[in-house]
């Protein structure tokens, strides 16, 4: 897991591939927000078209790359839970999150993790990729 995270804390724009309410693929910029409980945890506003989606089709791969040309892709089904403390970590780690929501409590901010998530590292060296099953 650390690998994953380290990954990901490393290069934090990421894209998450989603299906779109018309069936066709959606991928949008994303960020990995905390390791919680052997979780990774996102976030995102209830009053956008991507929670809509993942709503409707929670399974989603999300992918970025390092400089070096490595790169990872996670896999799994998203779970909301209206978490509070997950909230307010997120919150306390990130000024635009805590200027955008104000407070943990605010009805728009959803909270999520993948279940069932797999990652897999690779590179265009051409060593076998890592797969991780979270």
């Amino acid at each position: 897991m650390e690998i994953v995270i380290r990954f990901l804390q490393e290069n934090p724009v990421q894209f998450l591939a989603t299906i779109g309410m018309d069936g066709k693929p959606r991928v949008r910029p994303f960020k990995f927000r905390l390791e919680s409980d052997d979780r990774l945890w996102f976030c995102t506003s209830n009053r956008k078209d991507v929670y809509k989606e993942l709503i409707h089709h929670p399974s989603v791969e999300l992918t970025t790359a390092s400089p070096e040309e490595a790169w990872i892709r996670v896999s799994g089904d998203v779970v909301f839970e209206n978490n509070l403390s997950i909230k307010q970590q997120m919150l306390d780690n990130d000024k635009n999150l805590r200027e955008e929501y104000r407070s943990a409590d605010n009805p728009v901010l959803e909270v999520f993790y993948l279940d069932h998530a797999v990652a897999t590292i690779a590179a265009f060296s051409g060593l076998p990729p890592k797969k991780f099953f979270l």
